[in-house]
């Protein structure tokens, strides 16, 4: 048995697990069970999670346990304990989206990445912290208290999917799933030094998922390495007929070689903004790429320095239409439940909202309400639209020239907590390189690459990776996982 040579299960990757269980090392009870007790002896400093499903995950996985000594060949996901962000409804338990106005609500259905785990047998271990409805870049904004950084916890681990990013970089689940409507998977993923995926809009089905911004919004994997990123992407894409966003569009498998890559740098990514150690780390792992035989091409996405006013213009349009079905009517919080003077609709309504919401989702409700109406809409959101259109177009046209696409994830290293929070619109940067792909649609993986040594509170030195961020081609995400895995192995991090 494996645990003979004091391996700690909670740390096996996706891909080690799966193999060991299938070659009878350990059982899925032992890695769910060592996956607790992590979130025992962490989670009261970390607060990955909501909630923990202790009972539910042993359950599932003593089964999963039977079928394998019964010899039943199993999904490569199989008895694996996987995190779900706060923002996914799986029938029974609730999905808050870390808001005071769902605190109340249980979901009456599963998601369809939800039911495709659970048809796999995968092992749900619990709902992870998150930024309001998804709505941040530091996990700060939780109606339930702030994610810290396992790497060092007076920094923020990123957000939106600030809490599955800590989850998978403490070893308190084996892999987890996070949305990103702007970066909020592959921020947080570089923050905590681990793998993040983006795919490609309606790769995955977003059925289930509680809206933020719908023609943004993407369900993907946050996991320790590029192998177990694929597995798990494996495992939830496809259409859906739940969502009409998806597409019957087969992942090309076309055959990689190194040798034949042309890889595209933007000049545009390595601005004054972005902190010089990160631009070093990032000008490595290109370099990494070169000397195993690809080719860097220079190129240019001109309309790049107008995404993050684009997208903040969009998501919020979105954001004000998705959440004005939260009205303290039909579910969730309201303050009919508290008070005997809210009688009146409109006085339950604002009540409810203004109490409900925490402040940043409030501002962007404003400011999408503001962008849509009949004075603003030609002035703000029909601009924003065109604009959009030309960011698709930027990157059409330089993947005619180039394979994948090479830049920076953040232009920053994780801050500390407290840091940003007055000043909204420095928040908003951290999201500067990678608003524009989910405008456009495309897939993008943030890669760990190298570390910059930072001095702690008490003067120690903690290391923090670089998030390398590779962007594809529409449903070429085989080509990213190629990429990144070259990316990783000459990595020197050891995680």
């Amino acid at each position: 048995m494996l645990n003979a040579l004091c391996v700690n299960l909670n740390e096996l990757t996706l891909a080690h697990a799966r193999d060991g269980l299938r070659k009878k090392e350990f059982s899925s009870e032992e890695i769910t069970r060592a996956c607790i007790e992590r979130i025992k002896d962490t989670d009261e400093i970390i607060h990955s999670y909501l909630s923990v499903f202790s009972d539910s995950a042993l359950c599932v996985a003593r089964e999963v346990d039977k079928k394998i000594r019964d010899g039943e060949f199993l999904s490569d996901v199989a008895g694996i304990p996987i995190a779900i962000k706060d923002n996914m409804c799986m029938k029974g338990e609730s999905a808050s989206a870390a808001s005071k106005i769902l605190a109340p609500y249980r979901a009456s259905y599963d998601a369809t990445v939800i039911s495709k785990l659970k048809n796999a047998r995968a092992v749900f271990i619990g709902r992870t912290n998150m930024d309001e409805f998804a709505m941040g870049s530091s996990t700060e904004n939780s109606a339930f208290g702030a994610t810290r950084n396992p790497l060092d916890a007076e920094r923020v681990p990123g957000g939106s999917s600030g809490g599955s990013a800590a989850a998978v970089a403490t070893h308190e689940c084996i892999a987890a799933l996070g949305s990103d409507t702007g970066g909020s998977i592959r921020q947080p993923a570089a923050f905590c030094g681990i793998i993040g995926l983006k795919p490609t809009y309606g790769a995955v089905s977003r059925h289930g998922l509680l809206a933020m911004a719908s023609s943004l919004d993407q369900i993907g994997p946050l996991t320790k390495t590029v192998e177990d990123s694929k597995i798990l992407f494996d495992a939830i894409r496809g259409k859906d007929v739940l969502d009409s966003t998806t597409v019957d569009s087969q992942i090309q498998n076309s055959e990689f070689k190194i040798q034949n890559l042309k890889v595209g740098v933007p000049k545009e990514y390595f601005d004054a903004g972005l902190d010089p150690r990160i631009a070093d780390s990032v000008h490595r792992a290109i370099e990494q790429l070169v000397s195993a035989g690809a080719e860097i091409v220079d190129i240019s996405l001109p309309h790049s320095p107008y995404a993050l006013a684009t997208y903040y213009i969009i998501m919020s349009a979105e954001v004000s239409a998705n959440l004005a079905r939260y009205d303290g009517i039909r579910y969730g919080y309201s303050v009919e439940n508290e008070s005997d003077n809210a009688t009146k609709l409109y006085d339950i309504y604002a009540n409810s909202r203004g109490k409900g919401f925490g402040a940043e989702v409030k501002r962007r409700i404003m400011l999408g309400t503001y962008v849509l109406s009949a004075g603003y809409y030609d002035a703000y959101y029909l601009k924003a639209q065109k604009v959009r259109r030309r960011i698709q177009d930027d990157f059409k046209k330089a993947f005619k020239k180039v394979d994948v696409i090479i830049g920076p994830t953040s232009p920053m290293l994780p801050f500390r907590f407290g840091e940003r929070v007055a000043d909204p619109l420095s928040m908003y940067i951290a999201d500067v390189y990678t608003v524009a792909i989910n405008l456009a649609g495309v897939p993008a993986m943030s890669v760990p690459f190298g570390k910059i040594i930072e001095k702690n509170s008490k003067g120690l030195d903690v290391a923090f990776p670089s998030g390398v961020q590779i962007i594809g081609k529409w449903f070429d995400e085989n080509t990213l996982f190629e990429v990144a895995g070259h990316i990783e192995k000459t990595n020197m991090i050891k995680r």
